[in-house]
């Protein structure tokens, strides 16, 4: 591992000076990748709710972020919990940018990229797999969530949990109202809750 760090250090080392072209980053995910040295890759995504930032690890989709979180700071966030070792490169995201560019055009009802729970553990990633079960279209409330998840009474963690989804959209906190019909919270603001279940309601 140690190794590793040190063979993609030298590979960052050797990006021209001034600050790298996009064909420099290019080849170094390219490197980096074929020489196993990226952990997570990122890129931008263009949507009806704004730049989206995602990115993945080997095992699937790690993080989908609104335009509010800086890139610097999803990013430190992945270096800090997951590995170090993260470079833009978008060919690896090719299949989720597209899946959310035909999910944007009401062409896409669920997503088939698999995911890396990683960034939530215990009975917040129970609740976001449950989030994950609910289909296009359709709503369940935090109570309904609360019970899929195990533990019935907790409503209140569940809110908590939808709050720090690390994948809006892609496991669809959105779908999720308070019991009665009003819509709750949403990490990416009401306005784009209103704006997603519009989109699913057709």
């Amino acid at each position: 591992m140690i190794e590793d760090d040190r063979m993609f250090e030298r590979a960052v080392r050797d990006l021209p000076a001034g600050g790298p072209s996009a064909q420099a980053l290019r080849r170094l995910a390219t490197r980096a990748e074929s020489e196993r040295l990226l952990d997570v890759a990122y890129a931008q995504v263009d949507s009806p709710l704004g730049p989206l930032t995602v990115a993945a690890t080997t095992r699937g989709l790690v993080r989908v972020a609104y335009p509010e979180r800086p890139l610097d700071e999803v990013l430190a966030q992945l270096a800090g919990t997951v590995s170090p070792r993260v470079l833009e490169a978008p060919a690896r995201l090719d299949g989720i940018r597209r899946e959310l560019d035909e999910y944007f055009e009401g062409r896409r009802r669920r997503f088939g990229e698999p995911i890396d729970w990683v960034l939530s553990q215990g009975f917040f990633r129970r609740v976001l797999r449950a989030t994950a079960r609910i289909d296009y279209g359709q709503v369940r409330t935090y109570a309904q969530v609360a019970a899929s998840a195990g533990s019935p009474r907790a409503v209140r963690a569940t809110g908590n949990g939808l709050g720090s989804n690390p994948l809006p959209v892609v496991v669809p906190c959105h779908r999720v109202v308070r019991t009665g019909g009003g819509l709750g919270g949403y990490t990416g603001g009401l306005e784009r809750k209103e704006l997603l279940l519009a989109l699913e309601r057709g």
